[in-house]
């Protein structure tokens, strides 16, 4: 055994970095720090929600894992020698793409994966294809540093609901649902974003993914343990529903609440994860003494000799990521800058028969439109006495904060009592929505934007679009318009909208000229 390998073991760090190892990690350290001096945004951003929310608490964690992952497989990594790779510039131009895009239309998730992708693509470029082998699972894993899994949310609301009322009645409570409220006999029961799971699912899927690698050697194995990572906590989360609702027919509304947060936010969670484990513990196939790689064994491998045909000089690699990092840094700065001329001043248009009327709401209800450089509030009254709110907004870019598309830009707002009910009908490729407040208050609302000669309510499409125009410096405005009617005894909303639109012009052409672009 080599006497650096010897010394490894007994857990020298100095030890570790042997002499072909010295440079290649010093390259490889100046390409991070300035990715992510030029994706500092991104990682401020990060950070902020590791640290902020209790749903990605648990990514404060990977980065000790990630140096763990590296640090097991250090005895073996020493008997390998890194070589430059010139094909590991694809990889950084891919990540740098996915960045780009994802910064200039305000997308954090794609910026953000593709600040991470960065580091490990510079990882591939800068050690090998024999070294990145030897990386595979700490490089791919390093991948749950980003923040991802409130695009679960809604459907995680309705399984969590659906799962709720089937137990709720299969226990003998009597209970109707609508949406994501439950109505019992002990009152309305709503399956909230914070009640749908999401936070304990994401972790779920982290630690799996770590125990699967760890614990397991048969990929068979790892594959039906993730399916139960998966599905148990969903099941999990279903059950923590159903019993503060069944507890709360005996024992009241306000116990059952406290009795949720402090049992079955912590205590039943953790028996969850121990239930998984447990599952698991018997099946584990891996020995604590086997190693991660086998360094030997890869380094006499003739498969990575055809790839590394391509390896370069270590300084030359270096120089051309640092380049190629810094040329899509500079693309974003000068793509962001562009922004559409707009009208000084915009006003809702005239509407043969109807009349602009002063707003008023049973229960008060005002969509997001952070960030709009112009916005539109009035409503519309009939002879017939139907009343029609309508909200405009219009931007000259879409940028972090000023967002058509955002999540909490729209029908439903932030912070308040309106919750989504169920989906509505809409003409033209809108979005209609059922919004209710109170568990009384109800309102329908439809939703388009406006993007050049576009008009729907894809807001991945207008992504797309956005995405199009300024990466070719093309200055497009956008806009979205929101119409909604309260429904009440004397009113059906979605009558009422639809006697609205029939009397404006095509909804694109109308928005055009709401926004002064005819």
């Amino acid at each position: 055994m080599p006497p650096e390998v010897g010394s490894l073991k007994r857990g020298s760090l100095a030890a570790s970095i042997t002499p072909q190892w010295q440079q290649p990690l010093l390259w490889l350290a100046l390409a991070w720090a300035v990715s992510i001096a030029l994706h500092a945004a991104d990682w401020v951003a990060m950070v902020g929600q590791w640290w902020d929310s209790s749903t990605y608490n648990h990514i404060l964690l990977v980065p000790g894992i990630l140096a763990w992952l590296v640090w097991q497989r250090a005895p073996e990594l020493a008997k390998l020698s890194p070589q430059a790779w010139w094909p590991g510039l694809a990889l950084i131009a891919g990540a740098q793409f996915l960045w780009l895009l994802g910064d200039i239309s305000a997308t954090a998730t794609a910026s953000q994966l593709g600040a991470v992708l960065s580091l490990q693509a510079a990882t591939v470029a800068l050690l090998g294809p024999r070294v990145a082998w030897a990386l595979l699972f700490p490089i791919a894993y390093a991948t749950f540093l980003v923040p991802l899994g409130d695009e679960l949310v809604p459907a995680l609301q309705m399984i969590t609901a659906e799962i709720t009322i089937a137990l709720t009645q299969a226990s003998g409570v009597p209970a109707m649902i609508e949406g994501v409220f439950i109505d019992t006999p002990a009152g309305l029961f709503e399956v909230a974003e914070a009640c749908s799971g999401v936070k304990f699912l994401i972790a779920m899927i982290a630690l799996g993914t770590l125990i699967a690698h760890v614990c397991f050697r048969s990929w068979k194995r790892r594959a039906i343990f993730m399916a139960v990572a998966v599905t148990l906590p969903i099941i999990a989360n279903g059950i923590r529903a159903w019993g503060t609702i069944y507890i709360a027919q005996s024992q009241g509304i306000e116990f059952a609440a406290g009795f949720d947060h402090v049992f079955y936010g912590w205590i039943f969670f953790a028996l969850v994860m121990a239930t998984l484990l447990a599952i698991g513990w018997k099946f584990f196939d891996r020995s604590t003494s086997d190693s991660f790689i086998d360094g030997e064994r890869l380094a006499a491998a003739d498969w990575p000799m055809p790839l590394e045909r391509f390896s370069g000089a270590a300084l030359h690699v270096l120089l051309s990521v640092l380049a190629m990092v810094t040329v899509f840094s500079a693309w974003s700065a000068s793509a962001r800058g562009v922004e559409a001329e707009l009208p000084p001043v915009i006003d809702l248009p005239a509407v043969p028969g109807w009349e602009r009327s002063v707003i008023e709401q049973s229960y008060p209800w005002q969509p997001g439109m952070q960030g709009a450089d112009h916005r539109l509030i009035g409503a519309y009254r009939n002879a017939q006495g139907q009343v029609v709110d309508v909200t405009f907004a219009l931007y000259a870019a879409q940028d972090e904060g000023r967002e058509a598309g955002a999540f909490g830009q729209g029908a439903l707002p932030l912070d308040s009592e309106w919750r989504w009910l169920s989906a509505a009908d809409a003409p033209e490729g809108g979005q209609g929505d059922r919004l209710q407040a109170l568990g009384q208050h109800q309102r329908v609302a439809q939703t388009w934007f406006r993007h050049g000669d576009w008009t729907g309510s894809s807001r991945a499409q207008l992504k797309l679009l956005n995405m199009r125009d300024r990466l070719r410096g093309i200055p497009v405005p956008t806009s979205m318009l929101i119409i909604s009617a309260e429904d009440t005894a004397s009113q059906d909303a979605e009558a009422a909208l639809a006697d609205f639109r029939q009397s404006t012009a095509e909804i694109g052409e109308w928005m055009d000229a709401v926004a002064g672009l005819d």
